[in-house]
Order: structure tokens, then sequence, then C-alpha cells
């Protein structure tokens, strides 16, 4: 354990209850970092009231233990490393962060820190996307899916069974309006099941908004059968780079961001470069 000043400098957070976090895991994390303070995962307790403010942490776990972590610290000068052991892992992906465990441990070890962008949608900070409509609802019925929370499906399948177009209008970095199924607004590359959605990654500075992503169950099916192939699937649609965007919609339309359910239209959706400084490749 390193302290100053009677607060952590270097905590390791590790989620115990993913899948592959298994004993040789454990072991292998306990032999990397010793000298680092090690909690285990726990959403209900804020990890950062004991951090200093320019702390190293490293998460090991899945994409809702990563995501839930980045969040916690985003718009603070404390560095993240990230040693990805979910399913999909697409933030870490999109920044070359490494699946294998001892490649992402000698990221942390030699890597370098830099500063990347976040998204966010009416004060809410987003890794991977935000959604407003059908594409939306699809992304959490496949999340509730994968961790086979089967009692929950049937409402979730409706949704996206229901799910219907919707006016829409912009105002901000560009104006429109027109009518769609989903708007996406995206960080990542892919998202969900490694679904591909667009053509930006957290170390650009700006977001893009995708109409034609989950326009249509077409569009859904071939983003789909992309990512089991790993191929980039591309739109009909357009597609627009942004720094801050408010959209309004009639009727008021259900809101997704990195998989969950925050509310219902009017949203301001905003990119946030330097929100969160991220140990990465050299």
């Amino acid at each position: 354990m390193t302290r100053a000043d009677g607060t952590v400098t270097r905590l390791l957070i590790v989620s115990r209850d993913a899948k592959r976090v298994t004993r040789a895991v454990q072991h292998k994390l306990d032999a990397a970092f010793p000298r680092y303070e090690q909690i285990a995962f726990d959403p209900r307790h804020d990890f950062r009231s004991s951090l200093s403010g320019r702390a190293t942490v490293v998460v090991a776990g899945g994409d809702g233990t990563v995501g839930f972590v980045a969040r916690a610290m985003a718009g603070s000068r404390r560095r993240l490393g990230i040693i990805p052991l979910g399913t999909f892992n697409n933030f870490a992906h999109s920044l070359a962060i490494p699946a294998r465990l001892d490649r992402a441990i000698a990221v942390i070890r030699a890597g370098a820190t830099r500063p990347v962008t976040l998204g966010r949608i009416n004060g809410r900070y987003f890794l991977e996307t935000a959604a407003i409509g059908f594409f939306g609802h699809a992304i959490v019925l496949g999340e509730k899916a994968k961790d086979r929370a089967f009692a929950e499906l049937s409402q979730d399948l409706d949704a996206v069974v229901r799910a219907d177009s919707f006016a829409f209008a912009t105002r901000g970095a560009f104006i429109a309006h027109g009518r769609s199924r989903s708007l996406v607004f995206t960080n990542t590359p892919a998202t969900g099941s490694r679904l591909p959605v667009g053509n930006t990654d957290p170390m650009d500075p700006f977001l893009e908004l995708s109409i034609s992503v989950g326009a249509s169950r077409s569009d859904l099916v071939s983003r789909l059968v992309a990512s089991a192939v790993g191929k980039h699937a591309d739109g009909d649609g357009a597609s627009f780079q942004f720094n801050s965007l408010t959209i309004t919609t009639k009727p008021r339309t259900a809101v997704v961001a990195d998989n969950e359910r925050i509310g219902r239209t009017p949203v301001i959706v905003e990119s946030v470069p330097g929100a969160l400084r991220v140990i990465v490749p050299a």
C-alpha cells in the first residue's frame, strides 16, 4: 500500500465476480501490483473518498465495472489503468489496450498516460454510445440476454418490437430535423456485442451522430452479422461529427447511455475532451 498524507495513491479494483477473474488471474494481479491497495469492486462503495488528487487507479473487470469506475473518475486528474476482463471490452479495444492479461499488465507498467474523450448526455458520462429510440432498446435487450437476466427480457423485447419512428430536431453544432427510429451518438467504433456503430474513437475530440444506425431492423441485423465476422457495417444514412447538440423529439422518446436507460428526450449531448486520463500503449 502506498499512501501520501493519509490518502491512497495507488489502488487496484478487482471485479471478483467476473467470469474471467479466476484464482490464477487473481494471483497474477497480486504479483503485478504489490504496492497497490486492493479492493473488490462494489458499486455501493465510493472508492474516490480515500484517493489522492493524482492517484493511479487500476480496474480489472468487465465492461460494466470498467465503465462504472471510469465514469466515477471523469473530470479528475487521476490516472486510470484498465485490465479488460469482459466479454467485449469495447472501450479498451478502442484504445488499443490488449485483452490478454499479461499484455494489459505490461501496458500499465510501461504505457503512456493520454487524455481521452468521453461523451456526456444530460450531465451523465458515457464511454461508448448513447442512443434515442429503437437501437437503444435493442442494446439493453442484448445486455440482459448476455447477463442471462431472462426474467426482465419480456419487457425489453416488447420495447424493441413496439419502437416506432419519431420526429427529431437538433440545434447546437448544426441544425437538422427529420424522422428516424434511432439517433445514435458514438464515442467508440463498436458497442454492445461489438456492434459496429461509428468511425470515431476516444482519442478524437468529438462525438459522431449516426442517423442510419438502427434505423431499421434490417440495419440492426446487418450490424449483428458484421460483429460476428469482425467487419464494419456501413449504414445508408448520414453521420455528423459534433461537440455539442440539443435534441428534441415528438413524441418524447427513451434514451439509453452505455446500455442503461437514463430517461427520455429532450437531451443535451456533449463531447468532453480530456475527461479521463488513461494509461494506453506507448
